[in-house]
Formats: structure tokens, C-alpha cells, sequence
């Protein structure tokens, strides 16, 4: 996609049409009704004169000069520019507004269907920072900047037009004029835009520590560090102010030098237009209306190229999200259809990993080679290794939110990556180290799709134990579940992700590392759970202690991407040199 694209509006180029359009023809009525006025005025003073440049009448009427005609032109000229006008900020409006509707629109779902190496490798403030800031600079600052950027432009355009006509000398004047303006606004960007960047680099810190101050505050005072808090955010913001100042101080600069060329324009305007009035008869209307515009020159100059070097700086918001948009999406469709997929599958819960390599992107090392493994229905699984040996990666490549770039994992007969993505993650259930629940109630937490009964749903609890707690709520399965859980324990929310797990019915359960941030008392419950109520279901442990796992039916060790040893835990732990049992020794 283009960055300048937009979104692809329906329309679009009809809309920034009409707003162009909109935009130049009150610009291009002013020095016609400034015109009009000035030959009135000649008109109605050669009139008064006799053939020796007398007075010879004292009044219109008497002269025979009407102004009707005149009021009437002058009159339609500024009801249609104000109409214009009002059509100009309509049209801008409008047309900013569906830019940013339809490129949010695009952005959501591009974040939506974004691949998991998105979210790991990209900071979640500058994700925020796009949806945030950078959609609030389309929406509300580049209309509004390119609309000052048009009329000032169209307007030192207009003014420039009718002294070159009152005057054609100056565009003599005009071509060494223009070189500078160039130079001048040349440097004067490329300024501005490191320095509205460096004041925006400046202000986060500031914000952020500002935060964190407010946040910690109890902390802060509890170990006297006030005065170090203080001394840190003064530091951050004489660094913020320094690069407004700076920022401040080059429009001033700017500002300056318009100033001087516009002073340049008036005197060369002046100078032309007077010696024009007395050589060749020039109307002191015409001369009176290019030195009235010469006056204006240096402000419109001005702001044509502040409004430039905004513009300049507001267009990375779009380039940035515009690089965002051309993230590559998952590949949600399957190579079978959901018709071709048997009802209920998997019913058996069979998995077989043949020569699986996977990594996490295109241009890194493969986390899994060339694994083969065997798990039967029913069977209880678990993984273990240390840190980076690919455990977790293993897990991932159920749900295939990693690369499988050789290989395959075949599923009651079914090979998963021909499966369409939203259907395969929907067949299986995970139980993760930091539980996941939703605000809302807890009937919505434990069954998101209202498919299960209330008895299924009491059962599941006083499975995992949660009932008597239930219970005690008021409104019991309709209690309110707060942001994140944060009404129940960490214990508490890891057993309702295993009720969860066991409304959802699904032959096969991850568990990675889920007993890695619990009290040693909901251990033992989740692991007295997945030992009775998921007896009949695969189930495939990612430990964290290894202890977890001693009464599995196979235990996978793992080592640097590879399977370094699998077997029954109790023949492991019989061998010497075994390095499960060098995990068990070490855990005690």
C-alpha cells in the first residue's frame, strides 16, 4: 500500500477534488471583488473630472455615476465567497474524517490478524502510539494544516499574481526573491522537522516519569526519595523545554526572514508601481490595490512554509501507519474446508510430530529441529528442559503461531496445517502461566460462547474446587469478574482457566509452565484435576518444576531445539547419566 493511500477510500479522489477545488475559489475571488472595487473607484473619480483633471460635480447624481450595478457584482462576489467557504471547511471535515475512519478501520484489523512475532518484536507503546497519537494527527491536525497550507499558499499566489498585473516588472524582481524563499524554507524544514521530533522524544520521558511518580508515590515516600524523584523530573523537563525553545526560536528565525523579503516585495512593488502611475498613466486604484497585497506578502510567505514543514512532520503519523499496514496477516484458509473436517475432531486426541523444524521468523535460527514424537490417546504428557530449549516453542506449534518450515503434526489422521487457523486453535484448549480472565461475569469466563448449561457450569467449579468460593459471590455464576481478575487470587484465576478447560470439552489440554506462579496448595489441585477429571483426555505439560511431572505416562526432555531424551519418568530416572533425573535431584 501506497503512504499516501489512506485506506483506499471509496471516492477519494473525488472528494480531495472538490476540497481542492473548495479551497482555491474563495482564494481566487478576493482579487477579483479587490478589483472591482479599485475600478469603481477610477471610474467614479474620472467621472468627477472635467477634461483638465477638475472637480466639476460633488455627488454621484450629479455626475450621473451609479453605484447599483457595481454593489450588485460586489455583493454576489461575497455571498458566493462565503458559500465557498463554508463548502471548504464542510469538504476538509468530511473528507478528514473518512480518511481516518477508514484507516483506523484498516489498522484494527490488520493488529487483529497480525502474526504473534508482531506483538514480540514491536513495543506495545509504539502499537498504542499509532491507534493514539498518530491517528489523532490524521484525524484532527493534517486537514486542519492542509487547509491553512492551501489558503496561504493560493493566497501569496493571488497577491503575487495581482502585483505582477498592477505591475509586470516585478517578475523580474520575483525570480531572485523566490531563490531565497527557497533556501530560506529548505533549511527552516529540515530544522523544524528534527526538532518537533526531538521536543515529541523529549515529552514521553516526561510523561512516563510523571506517571510512574504519581503511581509510586507511597514507595517513594516510604524510602525518602522525593528529592531524587524531584531532580529527575526537572531534568526531563529542562530537556523538553529546550527543544520548544529551539523549536520556538526557529520559527522566529522564519518569521524573520519572510519579514525582510516581504519588506523586499513592498519597496520593489512601490517603487514599480509609482513610477508606472506617473510614466504610463497608471489608476491609483490599481496602484493602491498591489501595494495593499505587496503588504500581505510576508505573512502568507510565512505561513505557507510553517504549514509546510507541519505538514511534512504530520505525514509521518501516515507513513508509520502505513508501514504497520503492510504487516502479512495470518493465513486464516485452510487447504480443507470446515465441511471437510469431522464433527467433533479430534475425538481421539492422537498426535504425531514427524521431522518438525520450526522458528519464529523467516530470517532466524530454527528453535525446533527435526523432532519426532509419538503421543497416544489419553496419554499424559510432559515436557521439561531449561531455559530456551525450545519447550514453550513446542506448544506454539500446536496452535501454529510459529513458522513450521519442515515437517508436520498430524492430529487423529489430520494434518494441522491444512486446517483453517480459526478452526484448529478452537479445537484445542491451554492453560497458560499467566491466567487470562475477561471483566464481565463469571458464567462469560468459564463458557464465552453460552453453549454449556448451569450444571455443566457448577460442575466444572466444584471440579476445580471454586464452588463454595462461587458461592459466596453475590449473584453466584453472574458475579462480576473485574479487569484482568483482579478480584480473585492468582491460585483462584489459574482454576478457573482449568474449569474453563473442562467446560470446553476438547480431547487435548495445554498446560505451559501453568503451575510456574502458584502457591504449592493449588498445584496439588490442578494436578489431582488433570489426573481425574481429564483422565480420558490427551494432555501435553509444558513444567516448570519437574516434580509436576513424575507421574506422566512419557516425559519429553529437551535441549537446545532437539528431544534429548523421552520415556517413561520411572525408566528415566532408573538411568545414571540421565538428565531428567539430574532435574528431579536438582528440584528436591
Amino acid at each position: 500500500m501506497d503512504p499516501f493511500e489512506l485506506g483506499r477510500l471509496p471516492f477519494r479522489g473525488v472528494l480531495l477534488g472538490a476540497a481542492a477545488a473548495a479551497l482555491a475559489a474563495p482564494q481566487a475571488l478576493a482579487p477579483s471583488v479587490h478589483r472591482l472595487l479599485a475600478r469603481s473607484l477610477d471610474l467614479q473619480r474620472h467621472q468627477r473630472q472635467d477634461p483638465r483633471g477638475r472637480e466639476n460635480c460633488t455627488s454621484a447624481q450629479e455626475c450621473g455615476f451609479s453605484h447599483s450595478s457595481y454593489l450588485l457584482v460586489f455583493s454576489v462576489l461575497c455571498c458566493l465567497g462565503i458559500a465557498l467557504c463554508l463548502v471548504t471547511s464542510v469538504t476538509v471535515e468530511w473528507t478528514g474524517l473518512r480518511v481516518a475512519k477508514e484507516l483506523h478501520s484498516n489498522l484494527l484489523k490488520t493488529i487483529i490478524l497480525a502474526p504473534m512475532r508482531l506483538f514480540e518484536t514491536t513495543p506495545l507503546g509504539s502499537l498504542l502510539n499509532r491507534f493514539s497519537t498518530d491517528t489523532n494527527t490524521i484525524d484532527q491536525h493534517i486537514p486542519a494544516t492542509l487547509e491553512c497550507l492551501s489558503r496561504s499558499t493560493l493566497l501569496c499566489l493571488s497577491a503575487l499574481g495581482v502585483i505582477s498585473f498592477v505591475t509586470p516588472v516585478f517578475l523580474i524582481a520575483l525570480v531572485p526573491l523566490a531563490f531565497a524563499c527557497y533556501f530560506f524554507q529548505k533549511y527552516f524544514r529540515v530544522a523544524s522537522r528534527d526538532l518537533q521530533q526531538l521536543e515529541d522524544s523529549t515529552q514521553l520521558p516526561l510523561l512516563a516519569h510523571f506517571s510512574e511518580t504519581v503511581e509510586g508515590l507511597t514507595t517513594i515516600r516510604a524510602f525518602r526519595y522525593e528529592a531524587r524523584f524531584r531532580h529527575k523530573l526537572l531534568e526531563f523537563t529542562d530537556a523538553n523545554n529546550i527543544a520548544s525553545l529551539f523549536l520556538t526560536a526557529a520559527n522566529r528565525w522564519l518569521e524573520v526572514r519572510m519579514e525582510y523579503i516581504g519588506a523586499c516585495i513592498v519597496l520593489i512593488a512601490a517603487v514599480a508601481s509609482i513610477t508606472n502611475s506617473i510614466y504610463n498613466h497608471l489608476s491609483t486604484g490599481l496602484v493602491g490595490l498591489g501595494l495593499t497585497y505587496a503588504l500581505m506578502v510576508s505573512n502568507y510567505l510565512n505561513w505557507m512554509v510553517r504549514n509546510l514543514a507541519d505538514m511534512e512532520v504530520q505525514m509521518g503519523s501516515v507513513r508509520r501507519i502505513s508501514a504497520l499496514l503492510k504487516t502479512e496477516p495470518e493465513s486464516y484458509e485452510g487447504l480443507m474446508s470446515a465441511s471437510q473436517v469431522p464433527d467433533g475432531w479430534p475425538q481421539q486426541g492422537e498426535i504425531q510430530i514427524q521431522n518438525l523444524s520450526v522458528r519464529y521468523d523467516s530470517t532466524l535460527k530454527p528453535v525446533l529441529k527435526n523432532v519426532n514424537a509419538h503421543i497416544n490417546p489419553g496419554q499424559k504428557v510432559g515436557i521439561c528442559g531449561r531455559t530456551g530449549s525450545g519447550k514453550s516453542s513446542f506448544s506454539l506449534a500446536f496452535f501454529r503461531m510459529v513458522d513450521t518450515f519442515e515437517g508436520r503434526i498430524i492430529i487423529d489422521g489430520i494434518d494441522i496445517a491444512q486446517l483453517p487457523l480459526q478452526m484448529l486453535r478452537s479445537r484445542f484448549s491451554i492453560i497458560l502461566q499467566d491466567p487470562i480472565l475477561f471483566s464481565g461475569t463469571i458464567r462469560f469466563n468459564l463458557d464465552p460462547e453460552s453453549r454449556a448449561s448451569d450444571c455443566m457450569l457448577w460442575e466444572a467449579l466444584e471440579i476445580a474446587q471454586l464452588k463454595s468460593v462461587v458461592k459466596t459471590l453475590p449473584g453466584g455464576l453472574d458475579a462480576i469478574v473485574t479487569e484482568g481478575g483482579e478480584n480473585f487470587s492468582q491460585g483462584q484465576r489459574q482454576l478457573f482457566c482449568l474449569a474453563r478447560a473442562f467446560v470446553r470439552k476438547t480431547s487435548i489440554l495445554i498446560m505451559d509452565e501453568a503451575t510456574a506462579s502458584i502457591d504449592m496448595a493449588t498445584e496439588s489441585i490442578l494436578q489431582k484435576v488433570v489426573m481425574t477429571a481429564f483422565a480420558d483426555r490427551t494432555v501435553v505439560t509444558i513444567a516448570h518444576r519437574v516434580h509436576t511431572i513424575l507421574k506422566a505416562d512419557l516425559v519429553i526432555v529437551m535441549k537446545r531445539g532437539i528431544i534429548l531424551e523421552h520415556d517413561k519418568p520411572e525408566v528415566l530416572l532408573e538411568q545414571e547419566d540421565s538428565v531428567f533425573a539430574s532435574f528431579v535431584k536438582a528440584d528436591k
